[in-house]
């Protein structure tokens, strides 16, 4: 099944600060989907969205200040049929090199902050 879907491109924001505060303020926001990488796919309770079906709304970045390993970037998306979650990943080299699109998609956004 193939999907025409239109989305509006909205205004990246980029915020600094701890994995658990970033994720708080998405929640306040109504980010309450917990979105998780598969295969090429965003999954989430509410279904699967391949990476022209939704929008990156917010970035957090958060690196460790003494462990380059600590590095954490937790995403604010936004579905094209209005769900709206989180997703959290680590280090950009442990990410599912299955995800293609998705992670292609995920590290443009995360690498231009």
């Amino acid at each position: 099944m193939k999907y025409n879907v239109i989305v509006t491109i909205m205004e990246i924001q980029y915020h600094y600060a701890t994995v658990s505060k970033a994720i708080e303020e998405l929640r306040q926001k109504g980010y309450n989907e917990d979105f998780n990488l598969d295969n090429n796919y965003l999954v989430c309770h509410s279904g699967r969205f391949g990476h022209e079906e939704f929008v990156i709304t917010d970035i957090y970045f958060y690196e460790g200040e003494t462990d380059p390993g600590d590095e954490a970037t937790v995403y604010g998306i936004l579905s094209a049929s209005g769900h709206k979650g989180v997703l959290v990943t680590g280090d950009e080299a442990d990410l599912d090199p299955m995800s293609g699109a998705i992670i292609d998609k995920l590290l443009v956004h995360r690498n231009n902050r």
